[in-house]
């Protein structure tokens, strides 16, 4: 460690925290990977997490099926560039928002990271949920808690230990293929999927690749890399150890409290043996699912579980000692006994992001019912019939909405000019779709001074009211103005 501060008491010198860590909590100093077998974490912080998990999954389970105005509620088919957002179609005209919309979402997570540190990772992030609220919950159903698990590893394979793993290992195959299954609908959609299963593999033989190398892919990460993946992987867990200062929430072990550390005695008065609160039971340590020591100051394999406080608080009741010596806090909280406050950069960071979401949602209630596109065919020109300069345009237009409407086209500048269609004077245009086509704008030649002229055209929905317009060009013969 490079930077230690040490508390001298009665009992010497100890590490009351430490800001870095050469050691990584799931290897050993050689690189070799150390298995980490966390006791089942039980509390009231360990409810509300499985509180948050059992909405987050449900809705994880339920958003495929969900439709908005016949719309799908959340659809990324990158393929086939449809995206729907909340059941909005989006397109690739509206990129830019998309893109912006990113940009909010990272500028909202380090504004989030600075304020409330890794909770994220513990509480939402689909690793978490997906290791802690399921894959290991199999394995505390089949192996049982810590110490049966390390007992199994240990033992030599025979018929126990081959049926149990051999049972987990499937249950944890089937749940990744179910995992890929419901991620893929969010590519393609529920009804394409169940299309694909019905089919079989030997019709759909590029989707069922797709679906091998992505099922592999969880199993290994759920199955074996586990954890590690907060730890070597994930560069949030990296983003974050920049981001955090004195004045972030975050899990800390109070050590003015809690040294100098020494086991518990029955009717020990512990402030006159200059003990502190923590009794060394190392319940904190056991219990976390990264391998760290909380006690060793704040790290970057925390992710903020709140398991620590929670087998903390328990021994803490059990042995008549106040709850919170690890708890929620500050840096400053803890060392200089400084209330939380809410620091300029804070504010900074706020101010920025209330102004991108402004921003984002004025962009996005402006964003109109459709998009016109009058554009003139490469190499054509304008031809002359019966007194009338007449120019061809192909249309490109762009339903946003979520119904089906009929437009008209008509010349909004200058005045006079007339539009043709091969059909009819109305054009359906079928919800969150393109609709392309051919026109006719036509001007008495006398109107037309200039051999290029801008034009305006608009388009309108049944009721007369104007939906879009396009500025273009119309050729005419050149002249010679005296």
């Amino acid at each position: 460690m490079s930077e230690d501060k040490i508390f001298k008491g009665g009992q010497g010198q100890v590490i009351e925290a430490e800001t870095f860590r050469d050691s990584v909590g799931t290897m050993e100093q050689s690189g070799k990977r150390k298995w980490v077998f966390p006791k089942k974490p039980q509390g009231k912080y360990t409810n509300y997490r499985t509180l948050v998990a059992t909405i987050l999954l449900a809705l994880f389970f339920a958003i495929p099926f969900i439709k908005i105005n016949g719309n799908p509620f959340l659809l990324i088919n990158i393929l086939d560039r449809q995206f729907f957002i909340f059941g909005q179609p989006f397109f690739l005209q509206d990129f830019f928002i998309l893109a912006l919309g990113a940009i909010t979402s990272i500028i909202f997570v380090i504004l989030f990271t600075v304020v409330f540190g890794r909770i994220f990772c513990g509480w939402i992030c689909p690793q978490t949920i997906f290791l802690e609220m399921i894959f290991r919950k199999i394995d505390y159903l089949i192996e049982g808690d810590r110490n049966k698990q390390m007992k199994l590893d240990r033992q030599k394979w025979n018929t126990e230990k081959i049926w149990k793993r051999s049972l987990k290992y499937l249950i944890f195959l089937l749940i990744s293929l179910v995992i890929t299954h419901w991620m893929y609908m969010y590519i393609v959609g529920y009804k394409e999927v169940f299309n694909i299963m019905q089919q079989g593999p030997l019709e759909n033989i590029s989707n069922f690749m797709v679906m091998i190398i992505f099922t592999a892919a969880f199993y290994f990460t759920f199955a074996w890399f586990r954890e590690q993946v907060c730890t070597l992987v994930c560069p949030y867990g990296r983003l974050q150890g920049v981001l955090i200062d004195k004045q972030t929430i975050n899990v800390y072990y109070d050590f003015k409290r809690g040294e100098n550390r020494a086991k518990w005695r029955k009717g020990e008065d512990r402030a006159a043996e200059d003990k502190g609160d923590c009794i060394d039971c190392n319940q904190c340590v056991v219990v976390c699912p990264t391998g760290i020591d909380i006690r060793d100051g704040q790290q970057l394999e925390c992710v903020n579980c709140t398991a620590c406080i929670d087998a903390c608080d328990e021994v803490m009741v059990k042995v008549g000692l106040p709850k919170g010596l690890i708890r929620y806090a500050t840096e400053d909280e803890i060392e200089k006994e400084v209330p939380f406050k809410f620091t300029n950069r804070m504010k900074a960071y706020t101010a920025v992001l209330l102004l991108m979401i402004g921003f984002l949602g004025f962009l996005l209630s402006n964003r109109g019912a459709m998009e016109a596109k009058f554009i003139k065919p490469a190499g054509s020109t304008y031809f002359l019939r019966d007194g009338n300069i007449t120019n061809i345009y192909n249309y490109t237009f762009l339903n946003k909405s979520t119904k089906d409407q009929l437009v008209t086209i008509k010349v909004i500048e200058p005045e006079h000019g007339k539009i043709t269609l091969s059909g009819d004077e109305k054009i359906l245009l079928k919800r969150d779709q393109i609709t392309k086509g051919t026109v006719n704008l036509s001007f008495p030649e006398k109107e037309i001074k200039l051999s290029k002229q801008k034009v305006k055209i608009g388009v309108y929905n049944q009721s007369g009211e104007l939906l879009d317009s396009f500025d273009t060009s119309f050729e005419g013969p050149f002249k010679i103005q005296f």
